[in-house]
């Protein structure tokens, strides 16, 4: 299967989406270089995906001083920015990703409730 083109500036993390359960998530987070709310964000990110959406993500970390035109064509207005592009509802999430409940309810992944 052909790999999508990484441009300068984003990296692109991958998980093997082949593992059973669920739906497939495309994310896209926006930050300026590598600033500490910048590394934050992805660290948190990263935590909350790997322990809810393990194997079911893709995560692209774009950094929008090297990829201006992408974070236009998105209306980034602030930084960090996470976009949810799928599973739809497209969802939008401002700041460093550390309120994990925030995060969970921001991407459709509401805790299971306990009894």
């Amino acid at each position: 299967m052909p790999q999508k083109k990484v441009e300068p500036g984003e990296q692109k993390f991958e998980k093997d989406s082949s593992k059973a359960g669920g739906e497939k998530y495309l994310l896209r987070l926006y930050v300026v270089g590598t600033k500490r709310k910048s590394s934050k964000a992805i660290a948190n990110l990263r935590r909350v995906c790997e322990e809810h959406l393990a194997g079911r993500y893709t995560l692209e970390v774009i950094d929008i001083q090297e990829q201006p035109t992408l974070a236009r064509d998105e209306q980034i207005v602030a930084t960090p920015t996470l976009i949810k592009q799928l599973p739809e509802p497209l969802r939008k999430l401002i700041g460093d990703m550390s309120d994990k409940e925030k995060v969970l309810l921001g991407m459709d992944l509401r805790p299971k409730e306990q009894d």
